[in-house]
């Protein structure tokens, strides 16, 4: 079979970090390529894939996690807004992204930086009872692009992500699908969220959608009010605003490095 040379770009919004091309290569399929490039021992290395083109007009954006599932993210549709701009797929501060979760509004607010227009939340169920990982734990789901699982704590710190968070992700309150767990601390000024993502199945830097479910249980249980701002694991403070119930989240992505892969 021949071998196919693949330019990428390797993005990071906010420690969440992606392969992004400019589209898939003819006769490939995203899920195999996800797992061929996002491995970090035999691929590039990245939480996501991601595929930016232009079709009939418009610009589309698919993403697919490191395990080849098909998902919605947050954080990989920031990035790649931001790359179409640079690469002029698309134009002006306030422009339109196709997504699997239909066309999202995009906002230009800087250099290396967007606000996204994210799919309304549905679902929210507040003060669940879960057992897990060998304690208890009050559990608040909510769906914003991708089910999560919300969990208030004195100190993120303190908690076993990959362990604590491997155990609620399967719990069978979240059916078979399952969720992303969030471990939230309201500090001052800020909520400090640490995430374990399925389809990574680890802890990331950063998750988008897992943000947005922070700040919506926040408000839902009158932690926060207005516009939320959420500090992640890699560092980075990222805001969530609302227009009515629409959230919208904003934050950096930025291009590390570029490459050539063989597929």
């Amino acid at each position: 079979m021949k071998k196919t040379k693949l330019r990428f770009w390797k993005m990071s919004g906010a420690g969440n970090d992606f392969v992004l091309l400019a589209g898939l290569p003819r006769g490939t399929r995203g899920p195999a390529v996800a797992r061929r490039l996002c491995g970090r021992r035999f691929g590039v290395g990245a939480d996501g894939l991601l595929s930016v083109e232009r079709r009939d007009g418009r610009t589309r954006l698919d993403y697919w996690n490191a395990d080849g599932s098909a998902a919605f993210c947050g954080n990989g549709t920031r990035c790649g807004a931001l790359w179409a701009a640079e690469r002029g797929l698309v134009s002006g501060s306030r422009f339109a992204l196709d997504t699997g979760r239909g066309p999202l509004e995009i906002r230009r607010t800087g250099p290396g930086r967007a606000e996204v227009g994210m799919p309304a939340p549905t679902g929210l169920r507040l003060g669940l009872k879960a057992s897990a990982a060998g304690r208890g734990w009050t559990v608040h789901f909510v769906d914003t692009g991708v089910p999560h699982a919300v969990v208030f704590v004195p100190d993120v710190e303190k908690i076993d992500v990959r362990a604590a968070g491997r155990a609620l992700r399967f719990h069978k309150i979240f059916g078979r699908a399952g969720a992303n767990v969030d471990f939230v601390q309201a500090g001052r000024g800020a909520l400090i969220l640490r995430t374990y993502e399925r389809g990574v199945e680890d802890e990331t830097l950063a998750c988008g959608t897992g943000i947005v479910a922070a700040a919506v249980v926040a408000r839902a249980l009158g932690r926060a009010r207005g516009r939320v701002k959420v500090r992640v694991r890699g560092g980075d403070i990222l805001h969530v605003s609302f227009d009515g119930t629409a959230p919208r989240l904003e934050g950096p992505g930025v291009v590390t490095f570029t490459g050539e892969v063989t597929l």
